[in-house]
């Protein structure tokens, strides 16, 4: 799916950038029906989405390609792709920024961790030399093949060597030619205003990992105001989700309905999927020659709608089985109880016999 608009210009209209984190094609498209300008696709996420596995350096760039591809194509936005450490020296920088370019990513940051990495909110990390890293975003910024491709430097020396570091690290970085600063795991508001402080000119950005990250909650106002221009939010909505599926499955598991206001029906869910869209491609390309087309061979084995009724004769009765299924009256697809308890269905079904005519 194209792009809407570059990196660049997204930050211009729309300083601070707000990220949410879609791990999954579905969630990429309900970030966009949210109305956020831009997203980002992390590795946290990505990892618990792909292999339910903690962000600790167990997948790297071919299985991440392929799924980064799949978020991409659900939505429009500008993205921002988590390119971890590039997954190895400049060959590996070359081959990563070309292979998230040319499948319409807007934006990459790569990182100056040293192997194995892991999540930067997390304890004991290291880092690689200042100068190897700056050597791998030269390396970058020669691979891209569009000047509008957003490389953002990321560090990680804060944990291990302190800010002042980290400080030296982002402006060594965008020396090398970094288009923006990513400073990570700052634990305190007087270390962000430090940060911000050091970077008033450049695109800065930063995470915060809601419910058990380094970095504290600080509204994104006044994020922006301490210079900030990109904040992640790598658990938000992942950490939202496990929740309601958590619910979802324990009250299925003490036979309890889904509550309406607790779900979307199947006509909003049809809405996020699109379904309208390709029951237009189907209606449009397929000719007359087909009975039905697959949507309208799947609403007529849910409802039953537009099937004629059917009779067979037994003894002195004649079964007539109705248009509308058994298991629910035709179009009515928001009820929460899809299946009629087994009495009912034999009741139903003897409401069908009707004594044959003696001539």
């Amino acid at each position: 799916m194209a792009r809407t608009n570059s990196w660049r210009t997204v930050l211009q209209h729309h300083s601070p950038l707000v990220l949410p984190s879609a791990a999954d094609a579905l969630t990429a498209r309900l970030i966009d029906l949210a109305g956020f300008p831009a997203y980002q696709i992390g590795g946290f996420a990505m990892a618990a989405a792909m292999h339910a596995v903690p962000d600790i350096d167990l997948e790297h760039f071919g299985e991440k390609h392929a799924k980064v591809q799949e978020i991409i194509d659900a939505s429009g936005l500008p993205v921002l792709v988590d390119g971890d450490d590039g997954y190895g020296d400049v060959k590996n920088v070359t081959r990563t920024v070309r292979g998230y370019e040319a499948i319409g990513a807007s934006a990459l940051f790569i990182e100056d961790q040293d192997p194995p990495k892991r999540c930067g909110h997390m304890n004991g990390k290291k880092v690689v030399p200042a100068e190897f890293m700056a050597e791998k975003i030269a390396a970058a910024v020669a691979a891209r093949r569009d000047p509008n491709f957003f490389l953002l430097a990321r560090t990680d020396a804060l944990e291990p060597n302190g800010l002042d570091d980290a400080i030296e690290r982002g402006k060594r970085y965008l020396e090398a030619g970094a288009d923006g600063v990513y400073i990570e795991g700052p634990t305190s508001v007087k270390e962000l205003e430090t940060v911000g402080n050091a970077f008033r000119d450049v695109p800065l950005a930063t995470s915060i990992l809601e419910r058990g990250g380094k970095t504290p909650w600080v509204s994104p106002s006044q994020m922006h105001e301490m210079g900030f221009d990109m904040i992640l939010y790598p658990t938000t909505v992942l950490f939202r989700a496990v929740k309601a599926m958590q619910l979802a499955l324990g009250d299925l598991r003490r036979g309890r309905p889904l509550e309406p206001e607790e779900s979307v029906d199947l006509k909003t869910f049809e809405d996020v999927v699109r379904m309208s869209e390709w029951a237009a491609i189907e209606n449009r390309f397929m000719g007359a020659s087909h009975d039905a087309g697959m949507f309208d061979k799947i609403k007529q084995k849910l409802t039953g709608a537009g099937k004629k009724p059917r009779e067979r004769v037994f003894g002195r009765y004649r079964l007539r089985l109705p248009g509308p299924s058994i298991c629910g009256e035709a179009g009515n697809r928001t009820s929460p109880r899809w299946l009629i308890p087994f009495p009912a269905v034999i009741e139903r079904l003897l409401s069908c016999l009707k004594p044959l005519a003696i001539s």
